[in-house]
Parts: C-alpha cells; sequence; structure tokens
C-alpha cells in the first residue's frame, strides 16, 4: 500500500501515513503538498495527484522522543541490506556475542548477516573465530529512523530523511 512521508512545519519527518490520510489532510487545509506521487486519482469532477511527501501547516510539538525499537527491517536500514562480516545481501540477524553466552538483544549486539557467515559463526564469539567488525554496532540516532525502522522508504523522501539521520539507512 502506498504511503505518504509526514513532515512537521520545520520540515522535520514526523511519520507515515497512508495516501488517503494525507490526500484528507491536504484537502482539510491542515498540510501542504510537497511531492506528489505517482498515483493519480480520477473522480467525477476531474483527478488529483496523490501526494508522496507533505507538510503541516501547523508544528505539531512532540513531547517523547523514544528509542528506535529494534526489528528486522530497522536493523537491515541501519546495516544496509549487507551482511557486516562479508557484505553479501543478508538474510538473517547474527547476536556479536550469542545469546548463548549472555549476549542481549539490543542495538549494541545484534547485527545483520548473510546466511552462511551466520552458519559458520554459530554461537562463537568473533575472537574464538577470529573475526573482526569494521564497525560497532550502535542504536541509529536521528528523526529520520521512526521512518527508516518501518520499511523501504520511498525515493522521493530522501532528500528529507538525509539531514535528519538517515545517511547510513538509505541507498
Amino acid at each position: 500500500m502506498p504511503q505518504t512521508l509526514v513532515l512537521n512545519a520545520t520540515y522535520e519527518p514526523l511519520g507515515v501515513v497512508s495516501e488517503r490520510r494525507a490526500l484528507i489532510l491536504v484537502l482539510n487545509q491542515r498540510a501542504t503538498t510537497i511531492e506528489d506521487s505517482d498515483t493519480v486519482l480520477h473522480y467525477s469532477g476531474g483527478e488529483l495527484t496523490l501526494p508522496a511527501v507533505i507538510k503541516l501547516v501547523k508544528f505539531v510539538r512532540i513531547p517523547y522522543r523514544h528509542a528506535v525499537p529494534l526489528s528486522r527491517r530497522a536493523l537491515f536500514a541501519r546495516d544496509g541490506g549487507r551482511c557486516v562480516y562479508c557484505t553479501a545481501p543478508a538474510t538473517s540477524i547474527d547476536h556479536v556475542i550469542p545469546r548463548s553466552r549472555g549476549g542481549a538483544h539490543n542495538w549494541e549486539n545484534v547485527v545483520s548477516a548473510c546466511h552462511k557467515c551466520n552458519h559458520q559463526k554459530a554461537d562463537r564469539t568473533l575472537k574464538e573465530i577470529g573475526w573482526k567488525l569494521k564497525t560497532l554496532p550502535r542504536e541509529p540516532a536521528g528523526a529520520a529512523w521512526r521512518i527508516l525502522g518501518t520499511g523501504k522508504p520511498d525515493t522521493r523522501w530522501i532528500s528529507y530523511l538525509r539531514p535528519f539521520g538517515a545517511e547510513h539507512g538509505v541507498a
């Protein structure tokens, strides 16, 4: 289902809504269209192009910034969809310090991996098999990760997400 990026009045990414919800916001003059999508809605009086990116007319204050939830999609976005060990396309997640050895399930201990590397590593530590990480895994920061963690962003969104911490999560 096509979605629309919602920006605050300050152009800070707030979230993603359905194209239908975005159109309602624009028609009720609560938001303005910044980028059009490829979808055209035909009706008896004419046609409308649905928005891909909208900006709210009034600033919305976000009182609490919660941590980025750890999910498979967000993890693959953080690691660029590649295995951190061999750079092949990632198909699974791996705990750097295996859970069987007391490793936690958090951003600092979970990486994306291909099936081959994940199978070879098994429940061993990197030191035991002589592997090294190119970069230490860490929790992503920035407002853009609320959007990147939910799935693949529309290419029209990238220029609006980059200033808010999306430099590593988008291609």
